[in-house]
């Protein structure tokens, strides 16, 4: 009769579990009992017995292992390969991705959009999503570093926000170190103003060092950065997608036709080419740049060829 048990025991342990749904959700609680683990995992739609499947947690020795998550089941799981995956603490991850040039209000949005994110945010101001991170007065723009992100379902929004902020930390520190000696920067702050106004600026990989050579060249003579990504950024929800002449002479602190030096925020998400173009920018003669409209930029060193270039690319017939 033991022997018979035994390979009762075998055969059950190796059998699929049949579901309701495929996968199976299932949610477990820090300091949820292996008893109320059992029963849970019969609640979200398992066809076990909850008794059975508790007896196997503890003749396992494993049942104190078994860790708290957000799992997926898929079809075919065995009792044998479902207590492996809570004791490994396999969680269901997703994915959420921060796109280089995104300012905060497009990642606020993104991460709203997440069905598997817990919106802890959510009707917080950007000063008190900054204040929950431990950054309390720190602008928000800029400051969290444009990857994918993958999460547990059920994870809070505020911690990939961390994550993304420690990694812009990481980002930003290495560049710092890297950068050329005598750039008019004074900080890594200024470096990660610089790097969001090349990522904004920079519509083909290669010129982003030239572009970054510009603005240090401008920085460098005290003149105007003059770049329209800043004032757009400065008129904020009122920019419709067109600009026009007056608003380039509005003034808002962002406008780098009005004001000069650099913008006091960044106005987006720098990858990390930009941060490392705004360290280490391309030595270039160039003080002007403009679209071509191929996505590549013509750059001149002096206005009037600058103006040619304009009258070529820009408001040719």
């Amino acid at each position: 009769m033991a022997l018979l048990a035994a390979g009762a025991v075998a055969w059950w342990l190796h059998q699929p579990i049949t579901q309701a749904a495929e996968p199976l959700e299932l949610a477990i609680e820090p300091g949820t009992s292996p008893r109320a683990i059992a029963r849970d995992v019969a609640a979200a739609g398992a066809q076990v017995h909850p008794g059975l499947l508790y007896w196997w947690f503890r003749l396992s020795g494993q049942d104190r292992q078994i860790k708290a998550g957000n799992y997926e089941i898929p079809a075919g799981t065995t009792p044998r390969a479902l207590l492996s995956k809570l004791v490994r603490g396999e969680e269901a991850l997703r994915a959420v991705t921060l796109v280089e040039g995104w300012t905060f209000r497009q990642v606020r949005q993104a991460l709203a959009r997440e069905e598997g994110l817990k919106p802890d945010t959510a009707g917080l101001a950007d000063a008190a999503i900054m204040e929950r991170l431990g950054r309390p007065g720190v602008h928000p723009e800029g400051r969290f570093f444009p990857d994918t992100y993958t999460y547990a379902k059920g994870a809070s929004d505020l911690a990939v926000l961390r994550r993304a902020l420690h990694a812009m930390d990481k980002r930003l520190e290495a560049a710092w170190a890297q950068r050329l000696p005598d750039l008019p920067l004074r900080s890594a702050d200024e470096a990660l103003i610089l790097a969001s106004i090349v990522e904004k600026e920079t519509g083909r990989a290669q010129d982003r060092g030239q572009i970054a050579g510009v603005f240090v060249n401008r920085l460098r003579q005290g003149m105007l950065l003059q770049t329209d990504p800043t004032v757009i950024y400065g008129l904020g929800e009122k920019f419709d997608g067109n600009l026009r002449r007056r608003d380039l002479t509005t003034d808002t602190p962002w406008n780098t036709y009005t004001r000069p030096g650099l913008p006091p925020t960044p106005i987006a998400m720098p990858g990390k080419a930009a941060l490392l173009a705004a360290v280490q920018p391309e030595a270039t003669r160039a003080f002007y740049f403009v679209a071509r409209g191929d996505g590549s930029s013509h750059f001149s060193a002096t206005l009037d060829e600058h103006n040619r270039a304009v009258n070529k690319y820009q408001r040719a017939p």
